[in-house]
């Protein structure tokens, strides 16, 4: 692991355990009270079945490297989902240690793109709009933005326009920073990637505490309900692809419900 993935990989344990209770683990309450809330170091490395030096090692973000048995054994300490767990193997794994480098899209793929009905766009690694069609236009004003505004997340968080659109601004907003969250720290470190972590700083006074919560969600389909300045109210299921010619890049329908 890259030193900021070492760091995301602490970070995130720490998390996980600051979260849990003796509790819920089925650990008996003794000893002296807690000054922090959540299960102690020498706890989790005895669920996992691990030394208390090497659990430290791993949260402090240490060189060492986890083996996935650790790691399996980690999670179920931890009680950490499908999402978090792969996410922390996907962590663990040796990074790819590339710059960032915004991606192009096929012109089979725009084309299709522009030729649906629907709304439709594609992102890149970074969630950045690399694409979209007239109907998605109508809906989002992609076509208004300054390209450096055409990301999901600055679009999302720091945009006034999208706080009035979406019914449920806030737990959109929250479930789009925890999916984020996934692929970010595989790329921490990463000028882009911090570039990008700045400017939703600066422009959403919710991110920092919901970004500090270091939840992980994966990606997934569901309804969206929008109030459209035009339109009126709009409800969307949407689903997302990923292509086949860059695994990097995501096609996101919304269908009309």
């Amino acid at each position: 692991m890259a030193d900021p993935r070492r760091s995301e990989f602490g970070d995130f344990l720490r998390s996980r355990r600051e979260k849990l209770t003796p509790k819920a683990v089925g650990l008996p309450i003794v000893g002296r009270r807690r000054r922090t809330a959540g299960l102690r170091r020498e706890e989790v490395a005895e669920l996992a079945g691990i030394g208390v030096d090497w659990y430290i090692r791993l949260e402090q973000g240490r060189t060492v490297s986890p083996s996935v048995t650790t790691i399996d054994a980690l999670a179920r300490a931890l009680r950490l989902s499908k999402a978090e767990h792969g996410h922390l193997r996907a962590l663990a794994r040796d990074a790819d240690r590339r710059a960032f480098a915004r991606e192009s899209v096929p012109e089979p793929l725009r084309r299709l793109v522009e030729g649906l009905n629907q709304p439709a766009y594609i992102t890149g690694r970074r969630w950045d709009i690399l694409v979209w069609n007239k109907a998605a236009d109508d809906i989002f004003a992609f076509g208004r933005l300054r390209e450096e505004d055409r990301n999901s997340l600055i679009s999302m968080l720091t945009n006034p326009r999208s706080r009035r659109l979406f019914a449920n601004w806030a737990d959109e907003a929250k479930r789009m920073v925890a999916q984020f969250r996934a692929t970010h720290d595989l790329w921490a470190g990463d000028p882009a990637f911090l570039e990008l972590l700045q400017r939703l700083r600066e422009g959403c006074p919710e991110f920092a505490g919901w970004w500090g919560a270091h939840d992980i969600k994966s990606v997934a389909g569901g309804q969206k309900v929008m109030n459209h300045p035009k339109k009126g109210q709009l409800r969307f299921e949407h689903a997302s692809f990923q292509a086949n010619d860059d695994p990097a890049l995501k096609l996101v329908i919304y269908t009309p419900v």
